[in-house]
């Protein structure tokens, strides 16, 4: 099969190249893969990340079609469309007894630590996989970029008539965690350079420059009570600005850099709870799948398999406005 892969940690090294196909084993699906998405985690897979194996086949984010099925598999047919689940996990820590299996200690990820989605082919464990009728984009976008945006508003217990505010609302995640609040009841504030996260649903789209402004107008000066910073540093003093008392400042990323100073009077004098997250689990996952069936995706550029350095190129790109996928098939 074709596969983009690297045996040295650069973006110079990833290459179209054959390699064997894989075959599913006992409890296996071999799944054709169609399209994939591209994510930062790619690019830091390719350059600096710890990989395993060597060389390695990159990609957390992809979806296809069951073409073949290992022994003892039930519940699935050839042909079937699939949505996958790309952590792997053991089933018997305790964390994944607690139903926290990204948090497995004897598991990982899909395209980081074992050989990923930017291939043709690849087996995952049938536990993984959901059937999944809808576009292929948002197939595509939900092991990462929306898992990741909903397990982030379950933590902080977003509901009816929370208020929220999405930092980098037309960022990968942010797209999707401003139509989840949405879903969930919340008011959704987006904070975006861009206009069109208000076609996703959010009540407000702002600027940065006029984000605590705006917020202060929309709350009746009580500010929110969740924001969501996917962003880093960059935007952290931004993001406790808009917190009002008994609030939660969840954050899952650090494209802006990763370390921060905190102001600690603001953190008690308002009661904030701060929570780091890390995409989601299994439950949250099927949840995803019915969910999201109607979600929309914004994809900016798609490129073909032998495309692939400039797609995963392009995700850090200051003109990207959406998702760069990759059309595998």
């Amino acid at each position: 099969m074709r596969a983009l892969q690297f045996g040295r940690q650069s973006l110079e090294d990833l290459r179209l190249t054959e390699v064997e196909d894989p075959h599913p084993k006992r409890g296996e699906l071999l799944i054709d893969i169609t399209k994939a998405s591209v994510n930062p985690i790619d690019y830091y897979t390719i350059t600096s990340l710890k990989v395993s194996p060597l060389p390695h086949i990159p990609g957390t984010e992809f979806t296809g079609t069951v073409s073949q099925l290992g022994e003892e598999v039930k519940g699935f047919s050839e042909g079937d469309r699939v949505a996958i689940y790309t952590r792997f996990f053991d089933g018997r820590c305790d964390m994944c007894i607690k139903g926290r299996e990204m948090l497995c200690r004897n598991g990982g990820r899909i395209g980081v630590d074992t050989d990923g989605g930017f291939a043709e082919k690849i087996a995952v464990n049938s536990l993984q996989a959901f059937k999944f009728d809808g576009p292929e984009e948002i197939a595509a976008s939900l092991p990462v970029a929306a898992l990741t945006a909903y397990h982030a508003l379950k933590e902080a217990e977003v509901k009816l008539g929370t208020i929220v505010v999405v930092l980098g609302a037309s960022g990968n995640t942010g797209m999707f965690a401003t139509q989840l609040a949405r879903k969930m009841g919340a008011t959704v504030i987006a904070v975006s350079r861009k206009s069109w996260p208000k076609e996703l649903g959010a009540n407000e789209v702002v600027d940065y420059s006029e984000a605590e402004k705006v917020v202060r107008e929309v709350t009746d000066g009580k500010m929110a009570d969740v924001v969501i910073n996917s962003l880093g540093a960059g935007f952290w003093d931004s993001g406790m600005n808009l917190l009002g008392v008994d609030s939660k400042l969840v954050t899952f990323g650090t494209l802006t850099g990763h370390e921060v100073k905190l102001d600690l009077s603001k953190l008690y004098s308002k009661h904030v709870k701060l929570i780091g997250t890390n995409r989601g689990s299994l439950r949250e996952f099927s949840e995803l799948v019915e969910i999201c069936r109607d979600c929309k995706v914004r994809v900016w550029k798609e490129f073909e398999l032998e495309e692939g350095a400039d797609a995963v190129r392009s995700v850090l790109s200051r003109e990207r406005d959406g998702r760069v996928l990759i059309n595998v098939s």
